[in-house]
């Protein structure tokens, strides 16, 4: 199993806080990671990664590499072409059973769950593994632990309050004086 670290990415999807059912499966913490192709350093590494699963696999895999073995690492121009936050980029789904360790910049612990949000920008520890169950064969994607590391415009339609309201000032004189 080959562990990296991401360059900058950016979350979508992201259940990092609490675990969640996918298609009624058992609950997992999950993010979306999507990754600029212009980061050539961190495609590369998952890359070189995902060779090393394949590899690793082939026990798994009856002695030898399936042709139709699912990927963890796709293209956003071609699975996501009217998703504009993943245009000019690849992403790769990773899960996991146990919590994410989160935290800053200074590696400081992230307590405030509106920090992290589908649309942030974070470095992340993701492990990359052969599976076959179920007649399924690939390469899976492990969620390790995530570093927030900038702010981003949020993804799904969802505003911060800060964007959407001023300060509120009463021209009214206050009822309860």
């Amino acid at each position: 199993m080959a562990h990296l670290v991401t360059g900058k990415v950016r979350l979508s999807y992201e259940h990092v806080w609490d675990p969640v059912s996918i298609n009624g499966g058992d609950e997992k913490y999950s993010v979306s990671l999507i990754i600029p192709k212009s980061d050539t350093t961190t495609i590369k590494e998952i890359q070189k990664a995902i060779e090393q699963a394949k590899q690793d696999g082939k026990a798994k895999f009856g002695g030898k590499i399936p042709a139709n073995l699912k990927l963890p690492l796709r293209d956003g121009d071609i699975e996501r072409p009217d998703d504009e936050a993943y245009a000019g980029s690849c992403f790769i789904n990773a899960t996991s059973k146990d919590k994410p360790q989160i935290v800053d910049k200074n590696i400081q612990p992230v307590l405030d769950r509106s920090e992290i949000y589908s649309g942030c920008y974070a470095r992340v520890s993701i492990s990359v593994y052969p599976f076959n169950t179920n007649g399924n064969r690939g390469i899976g994607c492990g969620l390790g632990n995530i570093q927030k590391i900038a702010d981003g415009e949020p993804l799904g339609g969802r505003t911060r309050a800060e964007d959407d309201f001023t300060v509120y000032e009463d021209d009214e004189d206050d009822f309860l004086s």
